[in-house]
Protein backbone atom coordinates (compact mmCIF):
# COMPACT_ATOMS: atom_id res chain seq x y z
CA UNK A 1 0.00 0.00 0.00
CA UNK A 2 1.20 3.88 -1.12
CA UNK A 3 0.92 6.15 1.56
CA UNK A 4 1.26 9.53 0.57
CA UNK A 5 0.98 12.94 2.49
CA UNK A 6 1.31 16.77 1.76
CA UNK A 7 1.20 18.06 5.16
CA UNK A 8 2.06 16.62 8.40
CA UNK A 9 -0.49 15.12 10.64
CA UNK A 10 -0.56 12.32 14.03
CA UNK A 11 -2.55 9.27 14.17
CA UNK A 12 -4.18 8.27 17.28
CA UNK A 13 -3.27 4.92 19.02
CA UNK A 14 -3.03 2.60 15.32
CA UNK A 15 -3.40 -0.90 16.29
CA UNK A 16 -1.03 -3.05 14.04
CA UNK A 17 -2.95 -6.43 14.05
CA UNK A 18 -0.22 -7.81 11.54
CA UNK A 19 3.07 -7.32 11.30
CA UNK A 20 4.24 -4.98 8.89
CA UNK A 21 7.54 -3.37 6.89
CA UNK A 22 6.80 0.60 5.75
CA UNK A 23 9.67 1.69 3.18
CA UNK A 24 10.40 5.81 3.94
CA UNK A 25 10.59 7.01 0.22
CA UNK A 26 10.33 10.95 1.32
CA UNK A 27 10.00 12.64 4.62
CA UNK A 28 9.67 11.03 7.62
CA UNK A 29 7.54 8.58 9.49
CA UNK A 30 7.45 8.76 13.26
CA UNK A 31 5.99 6.08 16.05
CA UNK A 32 5.28 7.10 19.39
CA UNK A 33 4.69 4.74 22.52
CA UNK A 34 4.85 5.74 25.71
CA UNK A 35 8.61 5.17 26.11
CA UNK A 36 9.78 4.75 22.48
CA UNK A 37 10.18 6.80 19.67
CA UNK A 38 10.95 5.51 15.88
CA UNK A 39 12.29 7.75 13.26
CA UNK A 40 11.94 6.52 9.69
CA UNK A 41 13.44 8.60 6.71
CA UNK A 42 14.61 8.08 3.15
CA UNK A 43 16.77 5.00 2.78
CA UNK A 44 15.39 3.40 5.41
CA UNK A 45 12.09 0.86 6.68
CA UNK A 46 10.64 0.28 9.87
CA UNK A 47 9.88 -2.88 10.74
CA UNK A 48 6.69 -2.74 13.30
CA UNK A 49 5.58 -6.03 15.24
CA UNK A 50 1.83 -7.57 15.29
CA UNK A 51 -0.34 -6.65 18.52
CA UNK A 52 1.59 -3.30 19.03
CA UNK A 53 -0.10 0.45 19.20
CA UNK A 54 1.30 3.83 18.25
CA UNK A 55 0.70 7.16 17.60
CA UNK A 56 1.94 7.63 14.20
CA UNK A 57 2.85 10.80 12.15
CA UNK A 58 3.61 11.40 8.48
CA UNK A 59 5.80 14.37 7.77
CA UNK A 60 6.75 15.95 4.82
CA UNK A 61 9.55 17.45 6.39
CA UNK A 62 10.61 20.09 4.51
CA UNK A 63 10.01 17.67 1.18
CA UNK A 64 6.96 18.45 -1.18
CA UNK A 65 5.35 15.47 0.29
CA UNK A 66 5.47 12.29 2.55
CA UNK A 67 5.84 9.27 0.60
CA UNK A 68 6.17 5.43 1.78
CA UNK A 69 4.87 2.21 1.25
CA UNK A 70 3.47 -0.60 3.45
CA UNK A 71 3.89 -4.46 3.00
CA UNK A 72 1.70 -6.38 5.83
CA UNK A 73 2.60 -10.23 6.55
CA UNK A 74 -0.79 -11.93 7.46
CA UNK A 75 -0.14 -15.40 9.61
CA UNK A 76 -0.65 -17.40 6.39
CA UNK A 77 2.46 -16.32 5.39
CA UNK A 78 4.25 -16.02 8.71
CA UNK A 79 3.41 -19.84 9.17
CA UNK A 80 4.52 -20.56 5.49
CA UNK A 81 8.47 -18.77 7.00
CA UNK A 82 8.37 -20.33 10.09
CA UNK A 83 9.89 -23.67 8.96
CA UNK A 84 12.05 -22.02 6.60
CA UNK A 85 13.78 -19.70 9.12
CA UNK A 86 14.68 -22.11 11.66
CA UNK A 87 18.49 -22.29 12.46
CA UNK A 88 18.66 -18.60 10.95
CA UNK A 89 19.91 -16.12 13.76
CA UNK A 90 17.41 -13.42 13.55
CA UNK A 91 15.97 -11.67 16.15
CA UNK A 92 12.57 -11.45 16.63
CA UNK A 93 10.85 -8.03 15.84
CA UNK A 94 8.61 -7.11 18.99
CA UNK A 95 8.49 -3.16 18.90
CA UNK A 96 9.73 -1.53 15.85
CA UNK A 97 13.15 -1.02 14.66
CA UNK A 98 14.65 0.67 11.81
CA UNK A 99 16.62 -1.09 9.26
CA UNK A 100 18.86 0.72 6.31
CA UNK A 101 16.97 -0.28 2.79
CA UNK A 102 19.81 -2.17 0.40
CA UNK A 103 18.97 -2.33 -3.28
CA UNK A 104 17.95 -6.21 -2.31
CA UNK A 105 15.96 -5.40 -0.52
CA UNK A 106 14.37 -2.26 -2.55
CA UNK A 107 14.19 -4.94 -5.48
CA UNK A 108 11.98 -7.43 -3.38
CA UNK A 109 9.57 -4.57 -2.72
CA UNK A 110 9.46 -3.37 -5.71
CA UNK A 111 8.01 -6.57 -6.76
CA UNK A 112 5.43 -6.70 -4.13
CA UNK A 113 4.52 -3.48 -5.51
CA UNK A 114 1.55 -3.61 -7.97
CA UNK A 115 2.61 0.04 -9.29
CA UNK A 116 6.12 -1.04 -10.07
CA UNK A 117 4.63 -4.15 -12.34
CA UNK A 118 3.07 -4.34 -16.01
CA UNK A 119 0.50 -7.14 -15.40
CA UNK A 120 -0.76 -7.90 -12.02
CA UNK A 121 0.80 -10.60 -10.49
CA UNK A 122 -0.94 -14.00 -9.15
CA UNK A 123 -1.68 -13.95 -5.94
CA UNK A 124 0.26 -17.17 -5.62
CA UNK A 125 3.15 -15.03 -6.59
CA UNK A 126 2.63 -12.40 -4.37
CA UNK A 127 2.72 -14.89 -1.49
CA UNK A 128 5.90 -16.32 -2.43
CA UNK A 129 7.53 -12.70 -3.08
CA UNK A 130 6.30 -11.71 0.62
CA UNK A 131 8.40 -14.49 1.61
CA UNK A 132 11.26 -14.11 -0.39
CA UNK A 133 11.38 -10.06 1.56
CA UNK A 134 10.94 -12.37 5.30
CA UNK A 135 14.08 -14.24 4.05
CA UNK A 136 16.06 -11.24 2.98
CA UNK A 137 14.88 -9.92 6.81
CA UNK A 138 16.19 -12.11 8.48
CA UNK A 139 19.57 -12.61 6.92
CA UNK A 140 19.86 -8.86 7.98
CA UNK A 141 19.19 -10.19 11.40
CA UNK A 142 15.23 -9.46 11.66
CA UNK A 143 12.32 -11.65 12.04
CA UNK A 144 8.51 -11.39 12.64
CA UNK A 145 7.30 -14.48 15.11
CA UNK A 146 4.51 -16.59 14.09
CA UNK A 147 1.00 -16.74 14.61
CA UNK A 148 -0.34 -17.54 17.72
CA UNK A 149 -3.98 -19.11 18.34
CA UNK A 150 -6.68 -16.37 17.18
CA UNK A 151 -8.77 -14.85 20.12
CA UNK A 152 -12.27 -14.32 19.34
CA UNK A 153 -11.84 -10.45 19.00
CA UNK A 154 -9.69 -11.39 16.18
CA UNK A 155 -12.20 -13.43 14.33
CA UNK A 156 -14.63 -11.17 14.50
CA UNK A 157 -12.65 -8.66 13.04
CA UNK A 158 -11.65 -11.10 10.33
CA UNK A 159 -15.25 -11.83 9.33
CA UNK A 160 -16.37 -7.89 9.31
CA UNK A 161 -13.34 -7.21 7.47
CA UNK A 162 -14.99 -9.41 4.67
CA UNK A 163 -17.95 -7.03 4.17
CA UNK A 164 -17.17 -4.21 6.36
CA UNK A 165 -20.60 -2.32 5.28
CA UNK A 166 -22.47 -4.78 6.43
CA UNK A 167 -25.47 -4.71 8.93
CA UNK A 168 -23.34 -6.88 11.71
CA UNK A 169 -25.28 -7.19 14.49
CA UNK A 170 -24.50 -9.86 17.18
CA UNK A 171 -26.68 -12.25 16.19
CA UNK A 172 -25.46 -12.25 12.65
CA UNK A 173 -21.95 -12.67 13.82
CA UNK A 174 -22.74 -15.54 16.28
CA UNK A 175 -24.83 -16.90 13.54
CA UNK A 176 -21.64 -17.11 11.20
CA UNK A 177 -19.96 -18.52 13.89
CA UNK A 178 -22.68 -21.12 14.75
CA UNK A 179 -22.38 -20.15 18.50
CA UNK A 180 -25.28 -18.15 20.55
CA UNK A 181 -25.43 -14.83 20.91
CA UNK A 182 -24.68 -14.61 24.35
CA UNK A 183 -21.89 -17.09 24.85
CA UNK A 184 -20.71 -14.71 21.35
CA UNK A 185 -20.76 -11.69 23.44
CA UNK A 186 -19.11 -13.30 26.89
CA UNK A 187 -16.06 -14.99 25.14
CA UNK A 188 -15.55 -11.07 23.80
CA UNK A 189 -16.40 -9.47 27.30
CA UNK A 190 -13.60 -11.76 28.25
CA UNK A 191 -11.07 -10.02 26.13
CA UNK A 192 -13.06 -6.73 26.82
CA UNK A 193 -14.90 -5.62 23.72
CA UNK A 194 -17.64 -5.76 21.77
CA UNK A 195 -19.28 -6.33 18.88
CA UNK A 196 -20.27 -3.35 17.82
CA UNK A 197 -17.20 -1.57 19.10
CA UNK A 198 -15.37 -4.10 16.58
CA UNK A 199 -17.17 -3.34 13.95
CA UNK A 200 -16.50 0.43 14.55
CA UNK A 201 -12.73 0.09 14.51
CA UNK A 202 -12.61 -2.28 11.33
CA UNK A 203 -14.23 0.56 9.56
CA UNK A 204 -12.30 3.61 10.39
CA UNK A 205 -9.43 1.60 10.11
CA UNK A 206 -10.29 0.58 6.44
CA UNK A 207 -11.36 4.33 5.94
CA UNK A 208 -7.87 5.46 7.38
CA UNK A 209 -6.17 2.72 4.96
CA UNK A 210 -8.25 3.91 1.75
CA UNK A 211 -8.09 7.42 2.54
CA UNK A 212 -4.55 7.26 2.58
CA UNK A 213 -4.29 5.67 -1.26
CA UNK A 214 -5.86 8.85 -2.17
CA UNK A 215 -7.83 7.30 -5.07
CA UNK A 216 -11.62 7.85 -3.80
CA UNK A 217 -13.47 10.75 -2.40
CA UNK A 218 -14.04 11.16 1.64
CA UNK A 219 -17.63 10.80 0.53
CA UNK A 220 -16.76 7.28 -1.24
CA UNK A 221 -14.48 6.20 1.49
CA UNK A 222 -17.41 6.76 3.88
CA UNK A 223 -20.10 4.95 1.75
CA UNK A 224 -17.80 2.30 1.71
CA UNK A 225 -17.32 1.66 5.14
CA UNK A 226 -21.10 1.60 6.17
CA UNK A 227 -21.76 5.60 6.69
CA UNK A 228 -24.92 6.65 4.95
CA UNK A 229 -23.84 10.39 5.94
CA UNK A 230 -20.45 12.10 5.40
CA UNK A 231 -21.07 14.62 8.40
CA UNK A 232 -21.38 11.49 10.85
CA UNK A 233 -18.30 9.92 9.24
CA UNK A 234 -16.17 12.73 9.10
CA UNK A 235 -17.14 13.45 13.42
CA UNK A 236 -16.61 9.89 13.85
CA UNK A 237 -12.77 9.41 12.14
CA UNK A 238 -11.54 12.85 13.27
CA UNK A 239 -12.73 11.22 17.22
CA UNK A 240 -10.98 8.07 16.50
CA UNK A 241 -7.67 9.48 14.98
CA UNK A 242 -7.26 12.68 16.27
CA UNK A 243 -7.35 13.85 12.23
CA UNK A 244 -10.06 15.30 9.90
CA UNK A 245 -10.15 13.01 6.90
CA UNK A 246 -9.75 15.38 4.61
CA UNK A 247 -6.32 15.70 5.66
CA UNK A 248 -5.24 12.63 5.53
CA UNK A 249 -6.65 11.90 2.03
CA UNK A 250 -3.56 11.63 -0.53
CA UNK A 251 -4.54 14.45 -3.30
CA UNK A 252 -4.37 11.87 -6.61
CA UNK A 253 -1.95 13.24 -9.18
CA UNK A 254 -3.88 14.90 -11.90
CA UNK A 255 -2.99 13.71 -15.08
CA UNK A 256 -1.64 10.46 -16.52
CA UNK A 257 1.59 12.34 -17.31
CA UNK A 258 2.25 13.56 -13.98
CA UNK A 259 1.17 10.40 -12.30
CA UNK A 260 3.63 8.92 -14.53
CA UNK A 261 6.29 11.37 -13.78
CA UNK A 262 6.06 11.03 -10.02
CA UNK A 263 6.31 6.73 -10.23
CA UNK A 264 9.48 7.69 -12.05
CA UNK A 265 10.86 10.09 -9.40
CA UNK A 266 9.86 7.35 -6.44
CA UNK A 267 11.40 4.61 -8.33
CA UNK A 268 14.99 6.47 -8.85
CA UNK A 269 14.69 6.85 -5.15
CA UNK A 270 13.94 3.65 -4.35
CA UNK A 271 16.42 2.57 -6.89
CA UNK A 272 19.34 4.22 -5.51
CA UNK A 273 18.46 3.33 -1.90
CA UNK A 274 21.71 1.44 -0.18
Amino acid sequence: MHIIATAQYRLKTLTLHQPALVQVVSGEKRVIAARQTVRGRPRQALLLAGGTQWDVVNDPARQARYAARCVGFDDEVLAQAAPLLRGVAAEPVRSARVLAVDEALAEAIDRLDPQCQRTPPSPLLQRHRQLELLLLLAERGWMFEPPGELGWAQRVRRLVGQRPDGDWRVEQVAVAFHTSASSLRRRLLDEGVTVAAIVREVRLELALGLLQGGQLSVGEVAQRCGWASHSRFTAMFQQRWGVRPSVVRAVPVPTADAEADGSAQIGQALNGIG
